[in-house]
């Protein structure tokens, strides 16, 4: 009976040492940095550029349990009253499950300067980006939030 149990015990050990690189594997792909960009505002005022992790998930239905973006603004425009803008669009789910939008925002205004920037958000559904060029100011303008399109760097589903 102790002989049974040892070699049982021997054997189970030996399978999850077999199966632990296989684990490390597929979870070190999921939470792989995943590059993005250059983005550019429109005239090429501006670009973005960057890498995303999700965090690994079981269920791909599922929201990311979190995500982590970061990347760096430049502004090319040579007058130091235009800044370059970035701006993050990302939904994400609360405990009961109601969809949000939060939003991150991120300028520079010295030409070929580069600002950094990084942000992490927990049960990520999708996250946009969209890159501007304009005026010196406190946040975007209306134009910049609204008009055109934002480009998807991260979506659950996909």
């Amino acid at each position: 009976m102790t002989l049974t149990r040892s070699l049982a015990g021997i054997t189970l050990a030996a399978g999850i040492l077999a199966l632990a690189p296989l684990a490390t594997a597929t979870a070190a792909e999921a939470t792989a940095a995943k590059s993005w960009g250059p983005y550019y505002a429109t005239g090429s005022k501006a670009k973005v550029s960057g890498s995303l992790i999700a965090a690994a998930k079981s269920d791909r239905s599922r929201p990311a349990p979190y995500v982590k973006v970061t990347g760096k603004v430049t502004s090319l425009n040579h007058t130091s009253s235009t800044c370059g803008w970035a701006l993050f669009r990302v939904s994400y789910f609360d405990a009961a499950n109601k969809p949000h939008l939060a939003y991150r925002n991120y300028r520079t205004c010295s030409y070929g300067a580069k600002k950094t920037f990084a942000f992490t958000i927990k049960n990520v559904g999708e996250v946009e980006l969209k890159v501007c060029s304009e005026r010196k100011a406190t946040k975007p303008s209306l134009t910049c939030q609204y008009a055109g399109s934002w480009k998807t760097l991260y979506a659950y589903y996909q």
